[in-house]
């Protein structure tokens, strides 16, 4: 089983879309600086501006949302999920990519963490 984790700017917020949007279950949840969530075998962890792992380093960076990384959600209809998803207003980075092995797209969380969702070919 693999486990992410993820800064997010409000864990509660982060829990509802996972859970509304992508289909995670949540598993536990430390009031606002933690929650972990599993979709399959894909453990998230949701950390919040209180958790532990928030804390700046010793040479003063400090952990944030956003960026490139991400974890893959494969599907089966990613023009009807997409459909979907812009209908609760769920943000994209871009429009459907289709390449030799599929096609994908990148969607954001409410903290700008990006997923992509990916249709084998």
């Amino acid at each position: 089983m693999a486990s992410v984790r993820y800064f997010v700017t409000d864990v509660d917020e982060a829990v509802r879309f996972y859970v509304d949007r992508l289909g995670f279950a949540l598993k536990e949840q430390f009031g606002p600086a933690m929650a972990i969530l599993e979709r399959g075998d894909l453990t998230l962890w949701l950390a919040g501006p209180g958790a532990s792992a928030s804390r700046p380093m010793p040479d003063g960076h400090k952990p944030i949302p956003g960026g490139w990384n991400r974890f893959v959600i494969e599907v089966e209809d990613l023009a009807g999920l997409v459909e979907a998803l812009h209908r609760k207003s769920v943000p994209f980075r871009n429009e459907i990519v289709v390449g030799p092995g599929g096609k994908q797209i990148l969607c954001e969380d409410p903290s700008g963490n990006v997923i992509e969702l990916f249709e084998p070919a």
